[in-house]
């Protein structure tokens, strides 16, 4: 094929997405035969995939080293461990409300001086009130006080408590981090854009423990190998840039903090953080607990509480940012050359490769299903005989299929197929026999 010239645009709005996330199987409403629930999405086969995958680049970044660990926390904790943390106390929102029209709203998101900004009623916003994010639930059979439980907002406050059990039995030694995947519970009072801000969501979270006074070293090390992880995956850094908090809107753990952001249709926002959290949350444990929670340096034989550098990553959001990153409309406007197409990494794609069978007549389909076996063993496919083939190419553009593998008539003879790449949609005449060594080169990470 001769070269592949286009015109392209990026994903213009969220509404886009949306609906492609909804047609293709990448991520549908909650209970949506219910009329759905508030800021809260299932994943699809595709979308659980691309979820998958990205998880598992960001497990191998951090744990196919020799200073980082793993770690699968319960969800449910003892309720003293967010006192200590300071959920209890301070993780909050400042809110308001319509008295007219009954809207909600976050304090620090409008103007209290003027009308509502849904209904534009003047003078009916009420004072402002902290409302606590945390999830409350009941253990055991007696619903009372002594029963109560918090979901976690968070999945760090696993680590912190685990911090001795995972040090002594590792045999690790400062610095060294311990990295967790897991969901997290916030009861937001402004959700939404899509999968961005939900009250249900996966963090991706490590910390990692230091010597007092080394945590600038550190820190700076983190936010260059966070930023590079973002650009391996396909990110395009044109659209990142750091974001600092200032000093008076930190929060109560950190005493500097970074975070990536994105540009997304709707603007720039946080996809990362990476906090520097002192010995804050060692040393509130220690002191509610009675519990000592000091490192000793063998070497010296020092005690001291290490300090912290997080890096926390949402995994919804920089799944959504993927999304938006990768989306392209290619010659837009062109009935006969326009096509969607998700530029995902080949490692994050969720499905790697399509087999596709010309036509449907058996001794295609003999030949297609036995590369299309042959191919699970090693990477995720898809097999599709149905509609023409062009129609083919573009519904596996438009979920990010690196490779369509098609299988025709001169396969019979000559046992090759051709091989079309996703980007460029050059084809290749590839022999049957090294379609799989072909991939492998392809999928090298």
């Amino acid at each position: 094929m001769g070269e592949h010239i286009v015109s392209e645009t990026n994903l213009k709005s969220m509404s886009e997405l949306v609906s492609l996330c909804k047609r293709r199987g990448f991520v549908f409403q909650s209970s949506e035969v219910y009329g759905g629930i508030g800021s809260c999405w299932d994943y699809g086969p595709l979308g659980v995939e691309l979820k998958n995958n990205l998880k598992q680049s960001w497990w191998k970044s951090m744990t196919l080293r020799d200073d980082v660990v793993g770690l699968d926390a319960s969800i449910l904790m003892h309720p003293l461990v967010w006192k200590a943390s300071g959920h209890v106390d301070t993780f909050s929102d400042p809110l308001v409300d319509c008295k007219n029209c009954k809207q909600r709203f976050r304090a620090d998101h409008i103007d209290l001086k003027k009308p509502c900004p849904n209904c534009g009623t003047r003078d009916s916003l009420t004072e402002p009130r902290e409302f606590n994010l945390m999830f409350k639930t009941q253990m055991g059979p007696v619903e009372d006080a002594s029963s109560m439980v918090y979901l976690r907002p968070e999945t760090a406050q696993g680590i912190f408590v685990n911090f001795l059990n995972v040090q002594t039995t590792m045999r690790k030694k400062i610095p060294f981090g311990i990295a967790q995947i897991g969901k997290a519970f916030r009861n937001e009072i402004t959700p939404g854009n899509f999968i961005f801000r939900t009250r249900e969501f996966e963090q991706m979270e490590m910390q990692y423990f230091v010597a007092p006074g080394t945590q600038r070293d550190f820190f700076n090390m983190w936010q260059e190998l966070r930023w590079n992880w973002h650009v391996s995956n396909g990110m395009r850094s044109e659209k990142m840039k750091w974001f600092q908090h200032p000093e008076d809107k930190l929060a109560h753990y950190a005493d500097l903090a970074f975070d990536v952001y994105y540009e997304f249709p709707m603007g720039w926002d946080e996809i990362e953080g990476i906090h520097s959290r002192t010995d804050f949350d060692l040393k509130g444990h220690q002191e509610l607990s009675g519990k000592k929670l000091e490192y000793v340096d063998q070497a010296t034989n020092q005690k001291y509480l290490p300090y912290v550098v997080e890096t926390s990553v949402g995994c919804d959001r920089t799944l959504l940012a993927l999304m938006c990153d990768a989306y392209r409309t290619e010659n837009e406007g062109d009935k006969e050359n326009e096509r969607v197409v998700l530029k995902f990494h080949p490692k994050l794609a969720p499905i790697k490769a399509a087999i596709l069978p010309l036509m449907k007549k058996p001794e295609l389909e003999e030949v297609a299903s036995k590369l299309h076996k042959d191919l699970q063993e090693n990477y995720k496919t898809d097999y599709d005989v149905t509609a023409s083939i062009g129609k083919r190419y573009r519904r596996q553009d438009e979920i990010g299929t690196p490779y369509c593998i098609t299988i025709d008539y001169d396969t019979l003879q000559d046992q090759a197929v051709t091989i079309r790449e996703r980007d460029s949609m050059t084809q290749e005449r590839i022999a049957l026999a090294n379609v799989k060594k072909y991939l492998m080169e392809k999928f090298k990470f």
